[in-house]
């Protein structure tokens, strides 16, 4: 069900960002009115491993609420163009919970929590934003050249995770690479210290996360390799931290956790620890 736009002019901007039920970004609308995102990318952007962006042709896969393709805009391009698909029931859900479809009462009280619109956020970010970047509801295993053409700049951010097969998928972003994609994942910290020089990942695969694979650094650089990239640069660690997103109990083991992350990723803040790495398709 698509949110009625033609109520929307006798709002305010915050009331209508207030009106989307789940904001997966934070991104700042205009002064005062910022989203409640899940996540906050703005303190650790500028931590990536930029290529230059101004005057190319861009791709943001998986965009969701579209932090990612505005920063693409806001640094220059020629043209964004933001992936992601509108139905939930087209995600790589685990089979334990597996919608039967849309009259599943699991998936009804889904819908109560993540909202039934998975492009409203965008829309209504586009709008205030004045932006330009053209939304597509495309997957990203159906990217390809006759579908949208090839681009200079791509940019993926924490969605690795949730696809049952990853390596398929960056196989299909590298097929309209051009020029160099840049991946930013979250990572293992405990594999990326064990196992610091073997690719490694931890499965999921159960549960209404969706999350299936977390490599460790060295599995991110092999996941990335083994669909035809090669790495040109690689950021140090940096946590993306939670915003409207609860902090979890802070256990023993948790305090160890940050205190670690502190070390490596500079950072002791509730949130997913991520590692950014450009890459180029290999010859």
């Amino acid at each position: 069900m698509r949110q009625d736009d033609t109520a929307l002019p006798t709002m305010s901007l915050a009331e209508r960002a207030e009106a989307v039920p789940a904001w997966y970004h934070t991104i700042d609308l205009a002064p005062g009115v910022t989203t409640p995102g899940y996540f906050d990318l703005r303190p650790v952007v500028e931590t990536f491993p930029w290529p230059e962006v101004r005057g190319r042709r861009c791709l943001d896969v998986g965009t969701f609420d579209g932090f990612l393709a505005f920063e693409l805009e806001r640094r220059g391009a020629s043209e964004v163009v933001a992936i992601d698909l509108d139905d939930y029931l087209q995600l790589d859900w685990p089979a334990d919970y597996r919608f039967t479809g849309p009259d599943d009462p699991r998936y009804q009280k889904f819908l109560q929590l993540s909202g039934p619109e998975r492009g409203a956020g965008f829309r209504l970010a586009a709008d205030a934003l004045g932006s330009s970047v053209e939304r597509r509801v495309l997957s990203i295993y159906d990217l390809s050249p006759a579908e949208v053409g090839s681009f200079d700049v791509i940019v993926c951010g924490s969605l690795l995770l949730h696809l049952r097969d990853p390596v398929r998928a960056l196989e299909a972003v590298r097929s309209v690479c051009d020029g160099v994609f840049l991946s930013s994942e979250p990572i293992d910290l405990w594999l990326s210290i064990v196992g610091r020089h073997r690719p490694l990942a931890r499965l999921d695969g159960s549960g209404v996360m969706c999350q299936w694979w977390v490599p460790n650094g060295a599995g991110h650089l092999r996941m990335l390799w083994s669909a035809g990239f090669a790495a040109e640069r690689i950021s140090k660690p940096y946590v993306v931290r939670y915003n409207r997103n609860p902090a979890p109990a802070l256990t023993l083991r948790r305090r160890a956790e940050y205190l670690v992350r502190r070390l490596i990723a500079g950072s002791a803040a509730p949130g997913v620890v991520h590692r950014a790495v450009l890459a180029r398709p290999r010859p």
